[in-house]
């Protein structure tokens, strides 16, 4: 609509500048006779523009010129309309009902020998405004459904470009549902929506494949721990129910032979309730069931301990060693009892202590009580400070469950250790991790280093074979694992200088942190094993 009104008011334009102008002349010969003009065709080219001319009357004289189409000329049009109008353009119809025309009039030119004034009509046709507008229309049609196709093109390839990568996370999708879940997304950059859920993706995949991978473990560790279980279960019910098959078909007979079958159905029985409440206890352990936290002091339950060890293993020597006191400065008198108190101490593990010894043993580590000291009335020289004993190993922990780790592994150590080889139990502090510690430390053969790893396994033992000779069902140093983990604690496995190991149990100190804030670590333990 805007190119049409451009394009008549350009024509209008030219309307007013050929409306003035002698057109008539152009296309009529004019004759004057008796002052009154003739006016004749020529035979000139076709031309744009329509003239008619009107009489001094009004009436119209003649007309002609433009092309095929005519328009629908007034039969009168008088001067004094004329002057009203002016040169203003107007709208006439087409002879043939066709493409209108726009017409303007003025005064023409005066014709030499004639005194009167005639009428000049131009009108031009509007086909050429409608041919323009055609034009335009078409042109801007096909340039429109041109850029129409190739923005849906362009579209089409950019959408496929963008959404090319939710394709590859559709096939990486159908790729996990059907068990694979190794795959995982690349080019997942973080400056896109598409990056951003690819990142995504794969961090879960990693969690998922974790912990798919956590529960195939579990789930070989239960069928390994439910075969040695049952294997450990079936030795003694195998033997109980010899015996009584052997009974009942009257190959035992005597007195002598039914109590020794008595005897070993009995000591079956104790083996496999043994084996029973360890497994219980593992169960409790790991439902965290009752444990009650409080303030424990190591060194009790370590002197406790080795007592309890003299008595079941008098020719065995077992002592104590608390690291957290600070030895008084030697005097002569101690310096002349230290070789035979040396001598003493060498002798030990030639001989078989007694209940009072061990306990003589056990306290000589005591400090003793300092006499007053009466205030000196003189003057004395300032003596050198003493060194600042360590923090008493006073621990967060269950008494009883920590006094079943430091017996499972003096347990563990007597067995495979032998008879006259001694043991010490130490007690002491790392004030810098804020640990309490108390270890049990053996002269044996030692853990080889490969196996350390394992030896915390439930059902676990370095002798393959299943036999009975050295005792055991292999869950003791489980048991000790599970408590440590339970109580927050953590396990160091070394060799002893000279040959052996030494288990060393840490757990938290009391005044390193409160109750309240070591019952809330559940879910960050300390470490259970590391290995040295």
């Amino acid at each position: 609509m805007l190119l049409r009104n451009v394009q008549i008011a350009a024509l209008d334009q030219n309307l007013r500048q050929l409306a003035p102008t002698d057109v008539t002349s152009t296309l009529f010969d004019i004759d004057v006779v008796d002052e009154t003009p003739t006016f004749t065709r020529n035979q000139t080219t076709a031309t744009q523009f329509y003239v008619a001319v009107y009489g001094p009357d009004g009436e119209l004289v003649v007309s002609g010129g433009g092309g095929t189409q005519r328009p629908d000329v007034p039969k009168v049009f008088s001067l004094e309309k004329t002057v009203l109008v002016g040169t203003e353009p107007f709208e006439l119809s087409a002879v043939n009902g066709g493409t209108k025309f726009h017409a303007a009039v003025d005064i023409l030119p005066p014709i030499p020998g004639v005194r009167d004034s005639y009428t000049q009509l131009v009108a031009l046709p509007l086909s050429s405004v409608n041919q323009t507008v055609a034009n335009y229309v078409g042109i801007y049609t096909i340039f429109v459904v041109l850029t129409m196709v190739a923005g849906a093109l362009l579209t089409r390839w950019l959408v496929t470009l963008a959404f090319r990568s939710l394709g590859e996370v559709e096939e990486t999708a159908m790729s996990i549902a059907a068990g694979n879940f190794s795959q995982r997304m690349g080019d997942s950059s973080t400056r896109t929506e598409v990056g951003r859920l690819k990142t995504a993706i794969n961090a879960m995949l990693d969690r998922i494949d974790h912990a798919l991978g956590q529960r195939d473990a579990s789930v070989r560790q239960m069928r390994r721990f439910i075969g040695d279980a049952s294997h450990e279960l079936r030795t003694p019910l195998v033997t109980v129910r010899g015996y009584a098959e052997l009974y009942r078909m009257g190959a035992i007979s005597g007195d002598e032979q039914i109590a020794q079958s008595m005897e070993r159905i009995e000591k079956e029985a104790v083996r496999m309730g043994a084996l029973v409440e360890d497994l219980l206890a593992l169960a409790r352990l790991d439902e965290r069931r009752d444990i009650i936290i409080v303030d424990v002091d190591l060194r009790p339950i370590a002197r406790d301990a080795v007592l309890d060890t003299r008595v079941t293993a008098p020719g065995r020597t077992v002592t104590m060693v608390d690291e957290t006191l600070v030895l008084p400065p030697l005097t002569e008198e101690s310096s002349a009892n230290e070789p035979a108190e040396s001598k003493d101490t060498s002798a030990r593990g030639r001989r078989s202590a007694t209940l009072a010894d061990a306990t003589r043993s056990i306290l000589r580590r005591r400090p003793r009580p300092a006499p007053e000291a009466r205030a000196p009335e003189e003057t004395v020289e300032a003596a050198s400070p003493a060194p600042r004993p360590l923090s008493p190993p006073i621990v967060l922990g269950d008494e009883n469950r920590i006094r079943q780790v430091v017996t499972n592994l003096l347990t563990n150590a007597r067995r495979y250790t032998p008879d006259d080889s001694p043991i010490e139990i130490a007690v002491g502090v790392d004030e810098r991790a804020g640990m309490g510690w108390i270890a049990v430390i053996d002269h044996g053969d030692g853990i080889p280093e490969m196996i350390r790893d394992k030896i915390f396994q439930r059902f676990w033992r370095a002798d393959t074979s299943r036999t009975r000779e050295t005792g055991g069902s292999g869950l003791g140093l489980s048991i000790v694992a599970s408590i440590v983990e339970a109580l927050h604690g953590a396990i160091d496995v070394v060799e002893t200088p000279g040959g052996g190991a030494t288990f060393r149990v840490s757990f938290p100190l009391a005044q390193a942190r409160p109750v309240e804030e070591h019952l809330l670590i559940e879910t960050q333990p300390l470490p259970r094993f590391r290995e040295s």
